[in-house]
């Protein structure tokens, strides 16, 4: 029997399935106390539960859904995790560390299907969604793994940016939210949580009437329909100005600041007069908006693609503010390490086909 994540349960969900088998709805509040508190690994652990009650909790969930299939660590000290799931696919999720904390980039799909032409996670077509607790269980092992190293840190930051499109696996990822920012769990503020779209327009006014405080990011990439359904083929179906109406919607609707993605391509879209046309498309956004700049990373699959030279970054940069738009340049993490998502996910299986080439 497969059995499921226990990962996957918000605290209502779970308070809904003891006392659906006669047991207290407090017994939820003591297992997370063990599952995010104390961290356990093991059912066996928990020491103030009746052993009928660990027996239904083991013959109905499990605690491990992924296992650590390699580890990368940088000389910044960014760490990418390889995980294989339970199916035998593979998965990445990196863990950064900035003087604010330690943030974690978990990934919502097996594969994606957004088919950026820049980017190493749409290498391979989606295959399925994760589940709930597949994606929680990728914070639970970076935390273990920071827990080991005794430095008394913890997740303290994350952004779902990572492989897969996080708005095409909606109803997991609002489990996934409401499980780390819990109070009684991890208690990642919502505040220090980021969501990123590549666009899909309905999830975008179904997340502004959720009524959280978690922070949204909108992969821009370019300025106008025509770039940017050169790089980004979603945008045919939802172009720029429909993506426009509803980011108004959610600035109207939430007050709270979005980020606009922006990653730069040398010689496609990195140009003063692309940085011009970006300003005048948010201009009437400018109070609660901010451009994240991102140095491309390259990837092998992608050799049309280079990051932009240094005096083009300054140069888009000084536009956008000089026309008042907030805005940075995000800082590289893992530079020496398969750091761009998809990219470790990619060589490994190039490698496992190899071997069973081999082996035929």
């Amino acid at each position: 029997m497969n059995k499921e994540s226990i990962y996957s349960y918000t605290l209502p969900a779970l308070e809904d399935w003891f006392t659906g088998r006669g047991h207290k709805p407090f017994r939820a509040k003591q297992l997370w106390d063990w599952l995010y508190r104390k961290r356990i690994d093991d059912f066996n652990e928990i020491t103030n539960m009746k052993k009928d009650v660990l027996e239904e909790l083991k013959e109905n969930f499990t605690l491990q859904t992924l296992d650590v299939h390699s580890k990368q660590v940088s000389k910044d000290g960014t760490m990418k995790f390889l995980f294989r799931l339970k199916d035998g696919n593979l998965i990445e999720t990196v863990l950064m560390r900035f003087d604010y904390g330690s943030s974690v980039c978990v990934t919502t799909q097996i594969g994606c299907n957004i088919g950026c032409s820049f980017c190493a996670s749409g290498l391979l077509t989606k295959s399925r969604d994760l589940s709930a607790g597949e994606i929680v269980e990728q914070i639970m092992h970076v935390q273990k793994a920071m827990d080991e190293e005794q430095k008394e840190e913890r997740v303290s930051h994350i952004v779902v940016m990572g492989i897969g499109e996080p708005f095409d696996n909606y109803d997991n990822l609002m489990a996934f939210l409401r499980v780390v920012n819990n109070d009684s769990g991890l208690a990642i503020g919502a505040r220090h949580i980021t969501v990123s779209t590549s666009g899909i327009i309905k999830r975008i006014y179904d997340f502004a009437n959720e009524n959280l405080q978690v922070n949204l990011a909108v992969s821009l990439h370019a300025p106008n329909n025509e770039l940017r359904t050169k790089i980004m083929k979603i945008n045919k179906a939802q172009p720029i100005e429909k993506l426009m109406e509803a980011v108004d919607y959610y600035l109207e609707k939430t007050n709270r600041r979005i980020t606009f993605e922006y990653i730069l391509l040398d010689g496609v879209n990195d140009g003063k007069e692309e940085a011009l046309e970006l300003a005048e498309l948010i201009k009437d956004k400018k109070k609660l908006s901010y451009v994240n700049l991102i140095p491309y990373n390259p990837v092998d699959e992608h050799i049309q693609y280079e990051q932009s030279r240094k005096s083009n970054i300054l140069t888009f940069f000084d536009t956008l503010m000089k026309a008042g738009i907030q805005c940075g340049v995000r800082h590289e993490q893992g530079s020496d390490i398969d750091a761009a998502c998809g990219q470790l996910r990619s060589k490994q299986m190039k490698k496992d086909r190899e071997k069973k080439k081999q082996v035929q």
